[in-house]
């Protein structure tokens, strides 16, 4: 352990690193202050404790969330921080002055936010998927002016779970990050709402093709992308773990394959045996890596959804599983990191007990992880 140093407040957000700093933000228990502070990456230092907002009433967040879970995004003299609602802003990297910042963009987002924010060809884009309203926004980075706001292009408050009209609540909230990826050669931005998983045309926010799932809700993981296909977990009750591969332009299938329009079939796979809620799944070489909320890990082949390990390792996980070195390491949040080899077969070739518990993801930097626990930061070689 290089070092560890205590942060004040409750928050999720996972480390952010650029230029030699580490970026996270966090707030108070009850979201009333919120903050963004910046380490030295090599050493630890606090460089950075800088409150950005006062909020006088803040929402009601559940007590599994933080005021402070999405993460920030890092580029060269840039860093991007949201809070959700109660603001969004970008920051000089050297100083921590903010060079524009937006409260406008409303949505209760009903237990807190998650989202983080996602930079590309100079545009942040965001999700708002609350219990009133649910949209995707791209803003200028360099200003933080609208480029364009989509709302999402199902009606939530008719699907909910017993087929009655749902006002609001969980079946219309979701957590999720988006992703730019490229796929068959062209760009596309993938956004996962509460109860459909959406491409849009980064540009335009055009949508060009969405998977509806209506047995699950509140999906809460960033998609990632490889082959071809599009992976993600659909969310809380009868979730799956779905391989997608997008079709054309306009086409709208459901999660169980059945055709809505014509075109390919858009559902490649689907697994629903120890099905992720909060931790991402892991793309490495062809293997597909994730592990559930109550500590199973399993590792499918990406091609073809076939399960290859399937393994308890105890503890319960909300941190999303990294990869270095032809390791992965997955936290707890018990603090228990278990370290397992990328392979066909399991193998597990460490555990290690650290700190108060891990809600936030690892971060990678040269040779070292960047933990965020409960109550700091540690730098591990």
């Amino acid at each position: 352990m290089k070092w560890f140093t205590p942060v004040h407040g409750k928050a999720w957000s996972s480390p952010a690193v650029g230029g030699g700093k580490v970026w996270i933000t966090t707030a108070t228990e009850k979201g009333t202050e919120l903050f963004v502070v910046c380490l030295d990456a090599a050493s630890g230092k606090v460089l950075i404790d800088q409150k950005l907002y006062d909020v006088e009433r803040p929402q009601f967040i559940h007590a599994f969330n933080s005021g402070a879970s999405p993460s920030a995004v890092v580029q060269g003299n840039r860093v991007w921080v949201t809070f959700g609602s109660p603001g969004t802003a970008c920051l000089d990297a050297q100083t921590g002055k903010v060079q524009w910042e937006r409260r406008d963009l409303e949505c209760n987002h009903y237990r807190g936010a998650g989202s983080s924010p996602v930079l590309h060809d100079g545009k942040l884009f965001l999700n708002f998927d609350g219990s009133d309203r649910q949209y995707v926004v791209a803003l200028e980075a360099e200003t933080g002016k609208t480029v364009w706001k989509v709302d999402r292009s199902i009606d939530y408050k008719d699907l909910g779970a017993d087929g009655k009209p749902e006002s609001e609540g969980d079946w219309r909230k979701a957590f999720a990050t988006c992703h730019v990826a490229e796929i068959d050669g062209k760009t596309q931005l993938l956004s996962q709402g509460a109860k459909a998983f959406y491409g849009y045309e980064p540009a335009t926010g055009r949508e060009l093709w969405r998977v509806e799932e209506r047995t699950s809700h509140s999906a809460g993981t960033r998609p990632v992308v490889g082959g071809g296909l599009v992976f993600f977990p659909t969310g809380w009750s009868q979730g799956q773990v779905l391989a997608v591969r997008p079709g054309r332009a306009g086409e709208v299938l459901d999660a169980n394959g059945t055709e809505t329009n014509s075109g390919p079939l858009t559902v490649a796979w689907r697994s629903k045996r120890n099905v992720p809620k909060k931790p991402a799944l892991l793309l490495v070489g062809g293997l597909l890596f994730g592990i559930d909320d109550n500590g199973v890990a399993t590792c499918w082949e990406a091609a073809t959804g076939a399960s290859l390990w399937n393994e308890r390792i105890g503890g319960n996980y909300s941190a999303s599983p990294v990869s270095a070195d032809g390791r992965i390491y997955f936290c707890s949040e018990q603090g228990k990191t278990t370290v397992v080899a990328v392979s066909r077969e399991f193998r597990k070739l460490a555990e290690n007990q650290l700190g108060d518990g891990f809600m936030a993801s690892p971060a990678i930097v040269d040779n070292a992880l960047l933990l965020r626990s409960k109550s700091g930061v540690y730098r591990v070689e």
